[in-house]
């Protein structure tokens, strides 16, 4: 079961179409929806939900997931092909994300609910804390928004690019304000890469406002 978490499909298809871990993959990423979304629930009960979804994008976002994988080392055990072997797929924000999220439910799948969310929120929790301290509570979206409004600046626009298959898309978007293109932000949806963007735009304008 743990290998077959650990199998990417590049690696799949060059071994002649072994199983991979997609489904594990699917599975993983509802439980470890479900597990945050009861944390944050009971942990934030003054929050609607306007405020708890963009929080928990926060903490469960392919960057934040791949930075767990890279902090367990789990690129060093994955079953990848040559050509991603040859590309640093080992250290894509994608195949980590994907491949923890195998990992969960394959945890899940041996382990059941209790103990999976155990694990989950030890890796999780410091991410959970920082985006507490941080006030990533609040909507990116809006607090760029409002910050703009406060510089002087023009209100936000997102140019939003996708990429790979229909069943395993991939998002980025790029917040652009008074002309100026800020880092871009990366999602396995729309919302999540805007949201992403959103906050990496108001940490770098933060940053030069605080100088």
């Amino acid at each position: 079961m743990l290998q077959l978490a650990l199998t990417h499909r590049s690696f799949s298809y060059e071994a002649g179409g072994l199983p991979t871990n997609e489904r594990m993959e699917f599975l993983g990423d509802a439980v470890l929806g479900l597990v945050v979304t009861d944390e944050l629930y009971a942990k934030f009960p003054d929050l609607d939900e306007s405020r708890l979804s963009p929080l928990r994008s926060g903490v469960v976002n392919m960057r934040a997931l791949a930075q767990i994988a890279r902090d367990i080392n789990l690129g060093q055990y994955l079953r990848i092909g040559k050509g991603e072997e040859a590309t640093n797929g080992r250290d894509k924000n994608s195949i980590l994300a994907d491949s923890l999220e195998a990992l969960v439910g394959a945890i899940y799948l041996e382990h059941g609910y209790t103990k999976s969310a155990e694990i989950i929120l030890n890796l999780l929790r410091p991410a959970i804390d920082s985006a507490q301290n941080s006030g990533a509570a609040l909507d990116g979206k809006t607090a760029l928004q409002e910050l703009a409004a406060s510089l002087g600046l023009t209100s936000p626009e997102y140019e939003i690019g996708e990429s790979g298959p229909d069943h395993d898309k991939s998002f980025t978007a790029i917040a652009i304000l008074s002309g100026e293109r800020f880092p871009q932000g990366l999602g396995k949806s729309k919302r999540e890469a805007e949201q992403s963007a959103a906050k990496l735009a108001c940490d770098l304008l933060a940053s030069r406002n605080n100088k």
